[in-house]
């Protein structure tokens, strides 16, 4: 994984309370997208979390399976997480794998 491609994602708070996701959320930068989520998952912020994602560019099947792993976290810690402004090639992931409803439902 380059680390250079792994530094720029990142969750940003922005002024309306929810999470804004800017970055690639790729392969190379999978794997240290997916702690950061997790760990703002653990803060022991608020009860529910929303997250806008139109800052994603570029994403692909790995970026999937994180908003995915997000989600799943996010249920097992009992906190609800809501994905907003998806960009329009996660969304077709999610179509092409029959994810999509796990996405715009959220937790």
């Amino acid at each position: 994984m380059s680390t250079e491609a792994a530094a720029h994602f990142r969750l940003d708070a922005a002024d309306d309370g929810c999470l804004e996701a800017c970055g690639p959320l790729t392969f190379a930068s999978a794997r240290a997208a997916r702690e950061l989520g997790l760990a703002t998952l653990c803060d022991g912020g608020r009860a529910a979390l929303q997250i806008d994602c139109r800052g994603i560019n570029p994403s692909d099947s790995a970026g999937l399976a994180v908003l995915l792993d997000w989600l799943a976290a996010a249920r097992q810690a009992g906190r609800g997480l809501t994905y907003r402004a998806l960009p329009e090639d996660l969304t077709a992931l999610a179509r092409i794998s029959e994810v999509e409803g796990f996405l715009e439902k959220g937790v």
